[in-house]
């Protein structure tokens, strides 16, 4: 058995790895090649405790986070855990991973799988309001498959985004796009070809105008919850749908839960990212308008590619640390 921990992790894989293995979950998950639950979520006084576990091809993952909103005031990470991979054949435990590295990869990996899909090709903006290890990776992915030039942060009152900064241009070296600080989440908005949201947010961050969201990519990654909401009412009279990764997410982000609940948004309406990539890949892609709107709440299903992805990886190149079972 090995133990990963985030500069093995890093080392052994590459943002293509990690997209490649997200598209792999897709193509298995729309074909009914996995077995997962719904995320479960046990919550007390600000911290969340998510088990997600999930059967796909010879592995079975569980990951195990614990997720605290509070703490990057406290200097600790808002996320921590393991995922541990088992033989799905013998249940054999053959790698235990730092879970907040595994999430901060494999979610990059979905925004890149959405952006190399589903935004123009010529964009050239990036813009995130939510400048943590979420709006990090987003970034990092979306600039490994646009060609972008300029940045956009929303800078928060009182918010020092020099060290995201810093973060941010050593990821994407030798690469060094402009990045440039907005007062709003407004003007990130009309600034931006491509927008990304990784708040824990229960208001929606932008203006409720239709106007903002026209001819945007908009990447909504940060609200799990019924009660969290990050785009308002108006990005519906932009798009004339909505991609998610698995139906659930209609029930558990209140993204897709309230506007459904209100009849601003209906289900037929909601489209499955999975399903558009098996159209695309049998050469019959459905079109796109003008806005595209992805919403992203995860699956257990991306952790055991990610992490299968990485232990094969980290064996070929002899990273990790071996530990005793016994």
């Amino acid at each position: 058995m090995l133990f990963l921990n985030e500069d093995a992790i890093r080392q052994a894989v590459s943002p293509a790895d990690m997209m490649d293995a997200v598209e792999e979950a897709y193509r298995l998950f729309t074909a009914g090649q996995c077995v997962m639950a719904d995320r479960l979520a046990v919550s007390q006084e600000g911290l969340s405790m998510l088990y997600m576990p999930c059967f796909a091809g010879d592995y079975v993952s569980t990951k195990i986070l614990a997720s605290c909103p509070e703490n990057p005031a406290r200097g600790l990470p808002a996320l921590d855990g393991v995922v541990l991979l088992n033989r799905a054949d013998t249940g054999q435990l053959e790698a235990i991973l730092d879970g907040a590295t595994v999430t901060a990869l494999r979610t990059g990996a979905v925004g890149g799988v959405a952006v190399r899909h589903l935004a123009p090709t010529d964009a050239r903006t990036a813009g995130l309001v939510g400048c943590g290890v979420q709006g990090l990776h987003q970034l990092a992915f979306v600039c490994a498959e646009r060609d972008i030039r300029t940045i956009y942060l929303r800078q928060s009152p009182g918010r020092d985004l020099t060290e995201f900064v810093q973060a941010l241009r050593a990821m994407l070296s030798p690469r060094q796009p402009e990045i440039l600080l907005c007062p709003s989440a407004d003007q990130v908005l009309k600034s931006s070809d491509i927008v990304i949201t990784a708040t824990p947010s229960r208001q929606p961050l932008f203006s409720n105008d239709p106007a903002l969201f026209r001819g945007k990519c908009i990447l909504a990654i940060g609200s799990w919850q019924p009660d969290m909401r990050e785009i308002p009412d108006a990005v519906f009279s932009a798009a004339s749908e909505v991609f998610i990764e698995l139906p659930y997410a209609c029930q558990e982000s209140g993204d897709l839960s309230q506007p459904l609940a209100s009849g601003v948004l209906t289900r037929d309406r909601v489209k499955l990212l999975g399903d558009f990539l098996a159209k695309k890949a049998a050469g019959t892609p459905p079109p796109l308008g003008e806005t595209r709107y992805f919403k992203s709440v995860g699956m257990g299903v991306f952790d055991t590619l990610a992490a299968r992805a990485i232990l094969r990886a980290a064996r070929e190149k002899g990273l990790g640390q071996p530990v005793n079972e016994r």
